[in-house]
């Protein structure tokens, strides 16, 4: 005789073990999609009655349930319980107990929680997705303001962590900018994969039942349906994709942590924490720390781990379900959880920073950064090639420094060029090694100069326009499809059958 209790447990003929229970149950990771399960099961019910697979009275048993579900769920009563195992048996067992199983007992039909557990994430993967979206677009907007605040302050460009080319502050923050576009590019690709409709594969060879796929799709507002049922059943790439551009985007805002970590120390000193974004010390009074920056670092290697994880997971399974597919999710909600919090704070970390222009423009002229200025000079104007022109400023470099001179000891450099065959004024020196010269000259295409910089600033701002605009016609699209599924619910519950209901 069946002794077991599980929803399951037709074929067994005594209880899990404790240890069983605890090892297999996934309550913890899935209870952030309790409202998606239930959204995804009032749609299946719908689906189910409009085929005739269920009952109109079916429909009506166990449409208020699942609303009651999501209410008490929000207001704290409805408490998941780890014998259950997971999201799914919590959500179908309170089902059977208020609508009793003669009708909750009817939900399941045409589905299984292979593809229930799929269709659960992709709703709560591409909301999160649009989230991402939008703390990358306000971290962008940041440093647009200041770029368009700074497209003339002159600072040194940096590569191997030394001065090489002078640059301008508001040229540095478009960069950043240039490089979470991309990162926005990515996170657009991960979500047209995560809106796709699993439901309907079933357990991995879809099902008998009349179903309706293309209605779940619509009801649930997918831009379209994953259809090769064991594919879908088998894939993770919708996980995976969006844990590639996380861990890509954890890497940008992980640099930008090392900048201000270095950039406000004492000795680079070119910017200061606002109060509000900085810590202290329990010990020495005096210390005030990038803490925020720090952390962003310190955290990158949590999102880079979850990437590892779950590709050492996917690497060996066969086709259809395994149960190490259970841990998919945790690796991504994790990735989820560290990023967002860091778009939470970077923007107002940002917004807040003090620059030292005074400090950038005294390090743009200390450590021979326009020394290429003066080399493209006698290309352009004595006609030498650029490597002899390179050897000649060189040259002069090397002598400075060895006498702990700078280009502003202007009778050396004029001195040392002579010893080169070069005869330049003093005043053709100073204008050809002004730094502020030199961004204006580098005019090329995505160059520093202050005409190149404000107008990628335009660009910029008009792609972050169209990406804000698509963020919200998305997240418009997902609240009218939660809204239409809503109406159904209401039209039903209201005495309509399910022949007469308007599905607009």
């Amino acid at each position: 005789m069946n002794t077991s209790t599980k929803l399951w447990g037709g074929r067994f003929r005594s209880e899990l073990s404790t240890e069983t229970e605890d090892f297999t149950q996934s309550i913890d990771v899935d209870s952030r999609l309790v409202p998606y399960d239930i959204w995804a099961s009032q749609v299946h019910a719908i689906m189910l009655a409009r085929q005739r697979i269920i009952s109109d009275d079916d429909l009506r048993q166990i449409l208020p349930w699942l609303r009651k579900a999501e209410s008490d769920f929000r207001d704290g009563k409805f408490v998941l319980k780890p014998e259950k195992e997971d999201v799914h048996m919590n959500v179908e067992s309170y089902l059977i107990e208020g609508a009793g199983s003669e009708y909750g007992g009817k939900l399941h039909t045409a589905r299984s929680r292979n593809d229930q557990v799929l269709v659960d994430a992709h709703l709560y993967i591409r909301e999160q997705l649009l989230d991402t979206q939008q703390g990358v677009s306000r971290l962008c907007r940041a440093f647009l303001s200041v770029a368009q605040k700074h497209t003339e302050t002159v600072m040194p460009g940096y590569t191997h962590t030394q001065h090489a080319q002078p640059i301008s502050l508001g040229f540095w923050a478009t960069a950043y900018i240039s490089m979470f576009l991309r990162d926005q590019k990515r996170l657009n690709a991960a979500y047209d994969l995560a809106n796709l409709n699993p439901l309907g594969a079933c357990a991995l060879a879809g099902t008998s039942f009349p179903i309706d796929r293309d209605l779940t799709t619509e009801l649930l507002g997918f831009d379209g349906t994953h259809e090769h049922a064991l594919d879908v059943i088998s894939s993770r790439d919708f996980i995976a994709e969006p844990l590639f551009a996380l861990t890509m985007l954890m890497t940008t805002l992980s640099r930008l942590g090392e900048e201000v970590v270095y950039w406000t120390t004492y000795e680079f000193n070119i910017a200061r924490l606002d109060d509000a974004y900085a810590t202290g010390s329990s010990i020495m009074p005096q210390k005030k720390n990038a803490d925020i920056a720090e952390l962003t670092r310190g955290r990158t290697g949590k999102v880079y781990a979850a990437l590892m994880d779950l590709l050492t997971n996917l690497k060996g399974l066969p086709t259809g379900y395994n149960r190490d597919l259970q841990e998919d999710k945790p690796p991504l909600w994790g990735a989820f959880d560290v990023i967002q919090s860091c778009l939470g704070i970077l923007p107002g970390l940002l917004e807040t920073l003090d620059f030292n222009t005074d400090r950038l423009e005294l390090l743009a002229n200390a450590n021979f950064a326009t020394a290429t200025e003066l080399a493209n000079f006698l290309v352009s104007e004595q006609g030498l090639p650029f490597r002899k022109c390179h050897e000649i400023v060189g040259s002069v470099v090397g002598g400075l420094a060895k006498k702990e001179k700078t280009f502003e000891d202007w009778d050396e450099t004029q001195k040392l060029l002579r010893s080169e065959g070069i005869d330049l004024s003093v005043a053709q020196l100073q204008h050809i090694l002004d730094p502020k010269l030199s961004l204006r000259n580098n005019q090329s295409l995505g160059g520093t100069s202050p005409t190149e910089v404000k107008r990628m600033v335009g660009e910029f701002e008009a792609k972050l326009n169209e990406i804000d605009a698509q963020i919200r016609s998305r997240q418009e699209r997902i609240d009218a499809a939660y809204q239409q599924t809503l109406r159904v619910i209401e039209q039903v519950l209201d005495g309509k059958t399910i022949s007469e209901v308007t599905f607009d």
